[in-house]
């Protein structure tokens, strides 16, 4: 069970000594039993403390990790039941499933296609996360045709575990999902995890059964284990997710285990669309879809991202330059800040306006062009900088600048770092943008 703060403050060395980053130990004690430190913080814990500890320190959801090369997708080692009250950490794998029915040409062509998928959303790659293998024919060369297309982690689908034993000794050396365990065939998928190193899918009816088993199946020892609480329909879906979530985070470590949804068995790729949305909110860790398309996967992997962005930082773009509407090298350059809202504004209206130009991105620690400035973060200098570091001038030839109407005292001193520019100032608002481009330049 967790331990109070002041339950840890007692087993704690309570020197104060400050090293913790907290001013006493008794703070420290109420930021641990908070789930908002770790104790590796504190770097005279006796070893018996530790071990005191250990339970009350670990997050309620485990962290569980598919590795394949340099591909991880991991799923856990959350603390809260809203992303405000901090934030959410592991985002939810994005796996697309294939059937060894199918064959192995079928299986190649679908996963080298979803494989090849990446989208840059401000400066990030979007990609999905790996493939589940269905076990309905020959296992062992459904594998090899996916690894032959991709190093992608995998979740093989069965419960027969003679014939996911030749599967996962192709994986030797990766750590895969098996799914899943039920109470039909528990003991030798416990024995199949374990002998192969993998992750195993517990399945059950209700949270009651659910429980019972990971504390058997743990016995085995598999530690790293994934709960499917099955229910049919969206409602039933979301409240085992959500029931599941609040189990965990009041210590019932039965339960502390990421969820695995299958949004696959939905009978149209519209209503699979909407269940992996919903898995992505309410709290799915790894999400098996049926259909890859990529007018599905880019709004799944653009609301993955909007949720786990942590709420206490602003959100932010990856500073650099961007092109809006294939510009040219005489085309103007517009300069903003890398705050999420103020990008997508000032990008959407030049977009909109049809104007080709270069968007340069600074970074101002994701302030607004007006916060930046006045923090110190947004001025000539930092500008002038990034012009260089992004190469600006081996991609435009004619060397126009236009700064936001709300810094515009910053022209002068931009005219003096960057002497060979034309630096003009542009509109206040970007919903104005696009009337400027037409007439100023």
């Amino acid at each position: 069970m967790a331990l109070s703060g002041i339950q840890i403050y007692k087993l704690l060395p309570q020197t104060n000594c400050k090293e913790c980053g907290f001013p006493t130990c008794l703070a420290f004690a109420m930021k641990l039993a908070a789930k908002q430190v770790e104790l590796a913080a504190c770097p005279y814990v006796s070893d018996e403390s530790q071990a005191q500890l250990a339970e009350s320190s670990a997050p309620p959801i485990r962290l569980v990790t598919l590795k394949s090369g340099e591909h991880e997708a991991k799923a856990g080692n959350e603390v809260v039941l809203f992303r405000h009250e901090k934030t959410f950490y592991n985002k939810p794998g994005l796996f697309i499933r294939v059937k060894a029915s199918d064959g192995a040409e079928a299986i190649s062509k679908k996963v080298t296609e979803a494989d090849a998928y990446k989208v840059n959303y401000v400066g990030m790659d979007f990609t999905v996360d790996g493939f589940a293998v269905v076990a309905d024919g020959d296992a062992a060369s459904a594998v090899k045709a996916v690894r032959s297309a991709s190093k992608r982690p995998i979740i093989l689908i069965g419960e027969d575990a003679s014939v996911l034993d030749p599967a996962l000794a192709v994986l030797e050396g990766e750590t895969a999902l098996i799914a899943a365990a039920a109470e039909s065939n528990w003991e030798t998928m416990a024995d199949l995890a374990v002998r192969h190193k993998a992750a195993l899918v517990v399945k059950a009816d209700n949270l009651d059964t659910l429980a019972e088993m990971t504390v058997k199946i743990k016995e085995k020892g598999v530690e790293n284990l994934v709960l499917d609480p099955g229910g049919a329909g969206m409602s039933k879906t979301l409240a085992n997710s959500v029931q599941l979530r609040r189990l965990a985070l009041k210590n019932v470590r039965e339960l502390g285990y990421p969820v695995i949804s299958y949004p696959c068995k939905a009978d149209k790729p519209a209503q699979e669309a909407i269940l992996a949305a919903q898995a992505i909110a309410k709290y799915s860790g790894f999400i098996v879809l049926e259909t890859f398309d990529p007018a599905m996967i880019y709004p799944l992997l653009v609301l993955r991202e909007n949720i786990y962005t942590d709420p206490q930082k602003p959100i932010q773009v990856q500073p650099g330059i961007y092109e809006i509407n294939s510009p040219q090298p005489d085309s103007p350059v517009l300069v903003t800040t890398n705050f999420s809202i103020t990008y997508f504004s000032v990008a959407n209206e030049v977009e909109g306006s049809g104007k080709p130009a270069w968007l340069l991105v600074t970074d101002a620690d994701g302030m607004s062009v007006l916060t930046a400035w006045a923090a110190g973060k947004f001025d000539a200098e930092r500008i002038a900088k990034a012009t260089k570091e992004f190469n600006l001038t081996d991609k435009v030839s004619k060397l126009v600048i236009v700064l936001p109407g709300h810094v515009a005292v910053l022209s002068g001193e931009l005219e003096e770092e960057l002497p060979n520019w034309d630096v003009k100032v542009g509109p206040r608002e970007a919903v104005d943008i696009p009337a400027y481009l037409k007439q100023a330049i």
